[in-house]
């Protein structure tokens, strides 16, 4: 796992990394005080995750029911692993650079990368399974997305106070799947992907908190517009392929 070091923003995870603090650890709250700053700045971050969310849906039903690319790209895989070359460039450079990713339109530029190449390689893994199963893995996704969404909103419990737990049991779920791979067996596959998805739903309740800040003990600048929208589209990301993979093994 990377380390967002970006500047004076709390500890905690970001998109599934665990992110240190920057030159000011003991920031708590970013001021919010004026409201139509904080409305703004969650406009700013949902439209441009509708956008992501809507590049990956395309690419998905693209694979899906175009059977000649999806022979294609499951016949030549370099293209995946261009893919995967292309996410880690894009998402160090967001991560690491702090002026880059608050400055368009160079920001926007990485984020339009990120997003092709994150929706590639998520679609070429659910061109793997039935349309059906991918399917319902989108409907229940955008129902545990929407559902935790409203409870992050106005529930009272602060998740901000959490990143340390939660990287933590990312660790553990990371070296669990490792495990797994070896083992090779359908129920330990299953509670790997039941896990994935509990933590990663936990972890999309944590990364909208902290974008709505207000009372919450840790928040994000209004400045990270670009950084909130791809914690949270990781969030969701990883919620779909648990959930699909979930169906799969319980299928098989």
């Amino acid at each position: 796992m990377s380390q967002w070091n970006s500047g004076p923003y709390p500890p905690g995870n970001y998109g599934g990394a665990n992110y240190t603090g920057g030159e000011d650890p003991e920031v708590k709250g970013f001021d919010f005080s004026d409201a139509s700053i904080r409305r703004s700045f969650i406009r700013k971050v949902y439209s441009i995750l509708t956008v992501q969310l809507g590049i990956t849906l395309g690419f998905i039903c693209w694979f899906l029911y175009d059977h000649k690319t999806k022979v294609y790209v499951q016949h030549n895989q370099w293209l995946f692993f261009v893919a995967l070359a292309i996410l880690l460039v894009t998402m160090i450079g967001l991560a690491c650079c702090g002026d880059l990713r608050r400055k368009p339109p160079m920001n926007f530029i990485f984020l339009f990368l990120f997003t092709l190449a994150e929706a590639f390689m998520l679609a070429t893994a659910a061109s793997t399974y039935d349309a059906d199963a991918v399917a319902m893995a989108v409907g229940i996704t955008a129902a545990v997305t929407l559902g935790l969404t409203l409870f992050a909103f106005q529930t009272k419990w602060d998740f901000t106070v959490m990143g340390g737990v939660l990287f933590v049991a990312a660790l553990i779920l990371f070296l669990f799947g490792i495990i797994a791979i070896f083992i090779r067996s359908n129920i330990v596959n299953l509670i790997y992907a039941s896990l994935g998805a509990l933590i990663f739903s936990v972890y999309l309740v944590y990364d909208t908190q902290l974008m709505m800040g207000g009372k919450h003990k840790y928040s994000i600048s209004p400045e990270e517009y670009i950084f909130a929208a791809i914690n949270i589209y990781i969030d969701i990301v990883n919620i779909f392929m648990f959930v699909l993979q979930i169906i799969g093994h319980t299928r098989d």
